[in-house]
């Protein structure tokens, strides 16, 4: 008796089959489209900054600025400092640090075009300056400490020309640690070269150097304060040269100072890769 439902029961079968192929030819349709456009925004951002990252690769070293009364020329002295201020670590000639710096453009309220050009230079410069020590008092003789001879790169420094604003020496003894933990630096790397100055110890640097203009010594030093360091980073010490600079901003000791200076108080005078201030 069981024949007769036989046929009824293969087309409920033939119906299940096609439903089910019906399923899987949508989800297979359906689950690409969904998926696509998650990766156009890449591609698409890539390809917006393509013109920009050229035009960095050329400015990077030929952009013309002025600085403390001095021409200077390229950026790429700043390399460092800039992808730090981006929150970046591409290339500054690649389509990323482009995009990047668009995003920190469009912050300043500048045309975020992803181009570092002199107006997006000179807003990063005032940034970076704005930074720094900003209470120039000149130091008392309480506010003071005299650092040992072995702090210093020049160990045979005399007494007067190794004092140092006391919180600062403890900050600075403290990074001096844990730069060494992490790089075992030895040598004379992150030695103090200056310390606190007189007026008249600056005066006389002045005079020796009087083409230095005010990016290299300025009148109204924070070295009065007693809480500006020039450290030992490489190369010529203190040589504001180009190509003395560009050994600077390579080394391990001026990298890790960019990094992590800041946990420890200091910030930095972009000028001169050896010179730090505590600001705290």
């Amino acid at each position: 008796m069981a024949a007769p439902d036989e046929p009824m029961k293969n087309v409920r079968v033939h119906i299940a089959l096609i439903v089910t192929a019906f399923a899987i030819l949508a989800a297979v349709t359906f689950f690409p489209a969904r998926s696509s456009p998650a990766q156009a925004p890449r591609s698409s951002t890539s390809s917006t900054f393509v013109a920009s990252a050229a035009r960095n690769a050329t400015l990077k070293n030929e952009l013309t600025w002025t600085f403390g009364g001095k021409q200077q020329r390229g950026w790429y002295l700043y390399d460092l400092l800039i992808g730090k201020t981006l929150n970046s670590k591409h290339d500054s000639t690649s389509s990323d640090f482009a995009a990047a710096l668009a995003v920190w453009q469009k912050k300043m309220r500048l045309s975020a075009d992803g181009v570092l050009d002199q107006n997006s230079l000179m807003r990063m410069v005032s940034q970076w300056q704005s930074n720094r020590l900003k209470n120039r008092s000149y130091a008392t003789p309480d506010q003071l400490l005299t650092a040992p001879p072995a702090d210093f790169y020049d160990p045979g420094r005399a007494a007067e020309l190794r004092q140092v604003e006391r919180n600062t020496y403890a900050a600075y003894k403290e990074m001096v640690a844990a730069a060494d933990a992490d790089l075992k630096l030895g040598s004379k790397y992150l030695k103090i070269v200056s310390s606190f100055r007189s007026r008249e110890h600056q005066d006389r640097l002045r005079a020796q150097s009087p083409n230095s203009g005010s990016a290299g010594l300025a009148v109204n030093s924070p070295h009065f304060t007693g809480r500006a360091l020039d450290l030992y980073v490489g190369g010529d010490p203190v040589d504001t040269k180009d190509s003395n600079r560009a050994v600077h901003v390579n080394t391990p000791a001026y990298r890790w100072l960019v990094h992590n200076a800041e946990r420890f108080g200091f910030r930095p005078y972009f000028y001169e890769p050896w010179h730090w201030e505590y600001v705290k």
